[in-house]
């Protein structure tokens, strides 16, 4: 069995659609890029498909990641390819190596994140971000499946600045937040550190924030980046074999004419 990893998009509209509509989506693609699958065994048997920590619906992302079982061996850049073609505009394969590692949900240890706050002036979000930062504590609450809960939001955030748009009319401020957040249990999500602003800072945007993940992998604590977490499977590639010297695909000279 040969098990592959994909990183995918979710862009423009699409980042609407739910962890279930890209299931969904996803498996008609396989279907149609006549992928040979594994399934899993039982009474209802259901392609080999692991989905990794996928972004909550409305906001965008550049890094998900998932992996599949196949039956038979595949070529990944050939796969990834089919795929793509097969899968609407925005939810987009952009790379796919073959799975030589474990642990793939274990490298996912931290997101970076952009928020686009239309109508908010740099400078009120530089202050509000201060503001943050300097808290030791930022409680908000939000309704989980067993109920309210109350948690910190300020423990979770690696970095947060805030950034001017680029070529931006005056009249039309727009501040760009650039969140680094680690996955902790619960999960800190985007709106949560919004949440958090508004409380301490009365950070409040007058429409709702343009999200996107940026990227998503293993935190390095010493660079302070959020590091690719397929790059262990492609280091993990055997090296092409070298070529034995002294070969050449010259063939011999014909001999003289009778």
């Amino acid at each position: 069995m040969q098990r592959i990893r994909l990183r995918y998009t979710k862009r423009g509209r699409l980042r609407f659609t739910s962890h279930r509509d890209f299931q969904r989506a996803f498996e008609r693609a396989l279907r149609r890029a006549e992928v040979p699958m594994a399934y899993s065994a039982g009474f209802t048997p259901h392609p080999k498909v692991s989905y990794a920590n996928a972004a909550p619906t409305g906001t965008g992302s550049e890094a998900e990641y998932l992996e599949i079982a196949l039956t038979e061996h595949r070529d990944p850049a050939t796969l990834r390819e089919l795929l793509d073609e097969s899968l609407p505009a925005g939810l987009d394969i952009t790379d796919a190596v073959e799975a030589r590692t474990s642990g793939l949900a274990d490298r996912l240890t931290a997101s970076v994140w952009e928020l686009r706050l239309e109508g908010v002036a740099v400078d009120d979000a530089q202050k509000a971000v201060e503001t943050f930062l300097a808290a030791e504590t930022v409680e908000v609450q939000r309704r989980t499946k067993n109920g309210m809960r109350t948690f910190d939001t300020r423990g979770a955030v690696v970095e947060l600045q805030a950034l001017p748009q680029a070529d931006r009319p005056v009249d039309k401020p727009c501040a760009i937040l650039r969140l680094v957040v680690r996955h902790l249990t619960p999960a800190v999500r985007p709106d949560d550190v919004l949440s958090g602003l508004r409380a301490v800072a009365d950070l409040a945007p007058p429409v709702p924030a343009a999200v996107t993940r940026l990227a998503q992998g293993l935190f390095d604590e010493e660079s302070g980046t959020v590091t690719d977490p397929l790059a262990p499977d492609r280091e993990a590639a055997p090296a092409a074999p070298p070529k034995a010297a002294g070969t050449t695909s010259a063939t011999a000279p014909e001999g003289p004419a009778a």
